[in-house]
């Protein structure tokens, strides 16, 4: 008998591919959304900067006037101490969490609501931010850090500023044990062993005298049996003789 592939397995899930979420120590996301917070401006400030396993920006811990807590990415620039404005009329400063409407065209913001009170879902990666590029009616269009544009509600909220802990990326792991730890925090299967190294009944590029690549896979395949390469339009000699025999066809055209 064969082997489930690792793949097919994380589909299944289980305990061993569930990301820890009981080391973090809160979800990192703005206040339940409420209309009040259109029309009225409070403070905050800034108790703690946190390193949070599993999670490659640090957070801070905002004590709101109102007698509320949350915890969001912390931005470049923040200090245990800041004052933190929350509303449509603060100040366009790092770390101040405004309605998108609000925002001047050409600002980088990040922790960027995909829906009015979800909370925050793009450009909360260390080092990420969005810049408003144009204001409609009711939408604003922000771009990404991917370069994608996207159309959000202008009631949608966002965190002025730069999300801190850039350049992490840019350092090498230099040992495997590093990346091991920080596979551990973040529920990665590590080390990863390539599929044409694996034995025939373990995976379906394994076996043989030497190790060569697996047979393209169809597209219409169940997403389990989808490794290596799937989907392919051109694929060895084959590809070849097709091309020439689409040049003599426009040629006799």
């Amino acid at each position: 008998m064969g082997k489930k592939l690792l793949v097919q397995r994380a589909g299944r899930g289980g305990s061993q591919f569930r990301s820890p979420s009981w080391r973090r120590i809160a979800p990192l996301r703005y206040i339940p959304f409420n209309e009040d917070q259109l029309k009225t401006t409070i403070r905050g400030i800034v108790k703690e900067l946190l390193h949070i396993p599993g999670l490659n920006a640090p957070a801070m811990r905002i004590a709101l006037e109102n007698g509320k807590e949350m915890y969001l990415p912390a931005v470049e620039g923040i200090y245990v101490g800041k004052i933190i404005e929350f509303g449509p009329d603060a100040k366009i400063e790092p770390g101040n969490i405004l309605p998108v409407a609000k925002v001047p065209e050409g600002t980088m913001v990040c922790n960027i609501e995909k829906t009015v009170g979800d909370g925050g879902k793009f450009a909360r990666s260390g080092g990420t931010y969005g810049v408003v590029m144009i204001h409609r009616d009711s939408t604003a269009l922000i771009q990404l850090p991917s370069g994608k544009t996207i159309e959000v509600d202008s009631r949608a909220r966002v965190t002025v500023g730069i999300v801190a802990g850039g350049g992490r990326i840019e350092k090498p792991f230099i040992k495997a044990g590093n990346k091991y730890h920080r596979a551990k925090a973040k529920a990665w299967k590590y080390p990863k062993v390539r599929g044409k190294a694996m034995s025939a009944y373990a995976h379906p590029h394994g076996g043989g005298s030497h190790q060569k690549g697996g047979t393209p896979v169809k597209r219409n395949a169940p997403p389990g049996q989808k490794v290596g390469f799937y989907g392919s339009r051109c694929t060895g000699r084959g590809c070849v003789r097709w091309r020439a025999q689409q040049a003599k066809a426009q040629q006799r055209q």
